[in-house]
């Protein structure tokens, strides 16, 4: 097959040019979340920063040219052990270990699951699962009703969501995979604008923008300590929800615009995503379809933060909790928290939302939970609760969440939760300026936990005759509570790497 030497990349040449929606851009041109991963002569490469011209004449395989059989026992392997949530990640991740596994016992044994792993993040998993998948590739999964999977799934991750082989493969309907052919590129032209053109490639040429990249500035939190003497202390980051699946919408002039949500909730953090509305104008201008994209540092800059606090509680539970003026917050952290007085403070720097995963209520649970001891629940305001607690074989979790519908998904939400709430705690932040200006512009200096780096997980759902509510926000709050008491409630978040839970997990 012969495309233009225009410049494109291999990524923008399988997507745009050739219709193949399974490689997934997820921080282009960043070349770092391994999204885009495909094969080049057999080996694995990320497609987003490779030229295409430096690809000509080689044999170029994508999921989609994967043997039906093997690709249908990623498929399924992945679905079996909750490895794929979203499944924006998962094309490229599988990609990566149908690579190892195609190598010899030899090679396989220097290569392991988790080594290969490093080349990718994934938000929703947590790692285990995908590990655990690689595992048990090619044995039956338990029968499962598809329906109570797929309403659990919405209880959870607060969106409509599928379950099954076709979203682990990368068929989950996201909104820029269901675009129609031929329609225009508009990308952000970083001045208030939108630059428009035939292609992803002529568009970022008119956008004429220079890539951002992370800064050497540590991050740190932008608030001052409430005034007192206090029992505990607590104060927190601009910390970046890091969903795979970049904002995108499209349009035909006069239509509705596609959602940007597709099969996952991004945390909340795309419930007021302005791309529709930008969408439906530039449609209805340009008389065409449009397609409406924002890179990696367009999320960054302009997607919802969850907002920082700096928290002082005295030993009678009562405090204060000073947050970044968010519409919303100060109910959040009263329905948990009534006991604390809440200061909403005007910081500069990117928007927050009260839609980010438990945005307030669970800075201020974890806060107070520093008073008492690790046996009690976590509640959240949905209704699901959760206790945990780091032990010699990592942590370990109980959650409460009514009927489970299905153990698979319940498992899988409550480890990336867990995944999410370590990195939390120990390691995710931006740099911000006085300014407001982000620094940190690069999906890997966001801090997330790698595979590598990730302690076992071990979940128990209690059983209970209730109604199906949500579990993994307890657990997010549970594993937060619990990290922070292992750091030994050091005031500031991140805390950094922690020798306890190291020692505790068996890691050296």
């Amino acid at each position: 097959m012969t495309v233009p030497d225009d410049g494109a990349s291999l990524m923008e040449v399988l997507r745009d040019r050739l219709g193949i929606r399974s490689v997934k851009d997820g921080c282009s041109p960043q070349g770092q979340c391994g999204c885009c991963t495909v094969w080049v002569d057999k080996k694995p490469r990320v497609s987003c920063v490779t030229p295409a011209r430096r690809v000509a004449g080689r044999a170029i395989t994508t999921l989609a040219g994967l043997p039906e059989p093997v690709r249908t026992a990623w498929g399924d392997a992945f679905t079996a052990s909750g490895a794929s949530q979203c499944g924006f990640c998962t094309p490229g991740i599988i990609m990566r270990l149908a690579a190892v596994s195609e190598r010899s016992t030899a090679d396989r044994a220097r290569s392991p699951v988790g080594s290969a792993l490093a080349a990718h993040l994934c938000r929703c998993t947590g790692w285990q699962t995908i590990v655990e998948a690689a595992d048990c590739l090619g044995r039956p999964g338990p029968p499962r009703d598809w329906g109570a999977a797929a309403r659990r799934a919405e209880i959870e991750g607060g969106a409509p969501q599928a379950v099954g082989s076709a979203v682990a493969l990368g068929r989950g309907g996201f909104a820029d995979d269901t675009a129609p052919e031929g329609a225009l590129v508009a990308l952000s032209d970083g001045r208030g604008g939108w630059a428009v053109g035939e292609t992803v490639s002529e568009a970022r040429a008119a956008a004429g923008r220079v890539q951002g990249r992370r800064t050497p500035v540590a991050a740190a939190p932008p608030l001052e300590f409430p005034e007192g003497e206090w029992a505990v202390r607590l104060r927190t980051s601009w910390v970046e929800p890091a969903y795979l699946e970049t904002d995108a919408s499209w349009c035909v002039p006069g239509g509705e615009p596609a959602g940007p949500l597709a099969n996952g909730g991004a945390f909340g953090a795309k419930v007021t995503s302005p791309l529709p509305g930008v969408a439906r104008r530039l449609a209805d201008e340009h008389g065409r379809t449009v397609r409406v994209l924002w890179s990696r540092e367009d999320v960054v800059r302009h997607g919802p933060k969850r907002p920082p606090v700096a928290i002082g509680i005295a030993a009678d539970g009562h405090g204060v909790i000073r947050v970044a003026r968010t519409p919303g917050v100060a109910e959040a952290i009263g329905r948990v928290a009534p006991g604390l007085v809440v200061q909403e403070v005007d910081v500069a720097g990117p928007p927050t939302s009260v839609s980010i995963r438990g945005a307030g209520w669970v800075e201020a649970v974890v806060a107070l939970s520093a008073l008492g001891d690790d046996t009690q629940p976590v509640t959240a305001p949905g209704g699901g609760s959760a206790v945990a607690r780091w032990g010699p074989d990592g942590l370990g979790v109980q959650v409460w969440c009514g009927d489970p519908l299905d153990d698979i998904v319940v498992r899988s939400y409550c480890i990336g939760a867990a995944h999410m709430a370590y990195g939390w705690v120990t390691s995710e932040a931006l740099s911000v300026d006085l300014d407001g200006e982000i620094g940190d512009l690069t999906i890997r200096s966001f801090g997330v936990v790698p595979a590598s780096r990730m302690p076992p997980v071990t979940v128990a759902i209690q059983p209970s005759d209730g109604p199906p509510v949500n579990g993994s926000d307890a657990v997010f709050a549970a594993v937060a509570a619990a990290t922070w008491r292992a750091a030994g409630h050091c005031p500031q978040w991140p805390t950094g790497p922690i020798d306890q839970l190291e020692a505790l997990s068996g890691r050296s």
